[in-house]
């Protein structure tokens, strides 16, 4: 008898043939269990990867897709509620909990620092080989008067378009390190610089450049386009957590320090959560901006958005608000973040 069949055992009184149909409603059950665990088993591997820091090999690319998941465990837990299978419930619960509160604080704002100096707004940029809109950018840079610009994968040919575009009118003082193909970086500025720096990373050989900022009424900023390796494989996985790992700490009793760029990462990635623990605050996720994709869909691919360029600031200066701005000819967004010093 073939499994779930109704099962003769007998007739009624009127001579109705009387049928068994708890092999039915056995099997209804079971599929409906096995359906449950199928949606719960994602969110719970999800979360037994993603809060110990456990990414390795090709999870380090799947991690950054964790708020999706996020809402994977809710529907997961709504389907194992309507089924009324108990342990499946229960399993999802747990998993949503750990997953959603990982995730949701970034959608919320945080108390800031009782900062006192001068407002900065600071624009990031990946030009993606050097082939962003420069006039765009520059447009940018005018209508948000943004005072420090820093650009990843900058080129010879970026720069030149972007002197054509008027942007040493705008941002007068500069570091700049343009290289052929995706290594260069730079960093503009309203303010004067002083001790320009340029520093290749060990992993994947970008380049990272820095300068001191010095606003009027405010302290001196330390400002560096950050770009670690990109984890496009697993086989630069490695140099991928040699160049986080080699980002620049905090000075929490020091001076002042900005990172700001292409860090090729999410919050949900132990190496930039242990940079944060140094003393940064992540200023998109301070201002509740942090689900905000930066990389992904943005010059055609089929990639649902992820967050992975950042402006990480000392927990001193106060976050205004974060912003993410199109820009044509690239795969990233520019993010702009609006920034209060502390007083000098």
């Amino acid at each position: 008898m073939p499994h779930g069949q109704r099962r003769a055992v007998g007739v009624d009184y009127r001579g109705r043939m009387i049928t068994d149909t708890r092999p039915a409603e056995v099997g209804r059950r079971r599929g409906g269990t096995a359906l449950c665990w199928a949606l719960v088993a994602p969110g719970l591997g999800w979360t037994v990867v993603r809060l110990p820091g456990l990414e390795r090999g090709p999870l380090v690319q799947a991690v950054a897709f964790t708020p999706y998941l996020a809402g994977w465990s809710l529907l997961a837990l709504v389907a194992a509620l309507a089924l009324r299978r108990r342990w499946p419930a229960l399993v999802a619960g747990l998993t949503a909990v750990a997953l959603v509160g990982v995730v949701a604080p970034r959608a919320l704002p945080a108390r800031q620092p009782d900062a006192g100096g001068p407002p900065v707004r600071l624009l990031t940029a990946n030009l993606l080989h050097g082939d962003a809109d420069p006039g765009e950018l520059v447009e940018l840079v005018r209508s948000h008067r943004v005072d420090v610009l820093v650009v990843q994968e900058f080129t010879p040919g970026a720069e030149a378009g972007l002197d054509r575009a008027g942007l040493g009118a705008l941002l007068p003082h500069r570091q700049l390190n343009p290289e052929v193909g995706t290594t260069g970086s730079g960093l503009y500025s309203r303010f004067p610089l002083s001790d320009p720096q340029v520093r290749r990373n060990r992993g994947f050989n970008f380049t990272q450049a820095s300068a001191t900022v010095a606003a009027p009424g405010a302290p001196p900023v330390r400002v560096e386009s950050a770009h670690p390796a990109a984890p496009w494989s697993v086989a630069v996985v490695d140099d991928w957590r040699t160049d986080l790992a080699g980002q620049p700490p905090a000075t929490p009793d020091g001076p002042l320090r900005i990172l700001a760029g292409d860090f090729n990462a999410t919050l949900d990635h132990a190496p930039l959560r242990a940079l944060l623990d140094t003393g940064y605050a992540d200023a998109a996720d301070a201002v509740g901006a942090g689900l905000s994709g930066t990389w992904g869909p943005y010059d055609g691919d089929l990639i649902p958005p992820v967050t992975i360029d950042h402006v990480l600031v000392d927990r001193r200066i106060a976050v205004r608000a974060v912003d993410v701005h199109p820009l044509p000819g690239s795969d990233h967004r520019a993010v702009l973040a609006e920034l209060r010093l502390p007083a000098g």
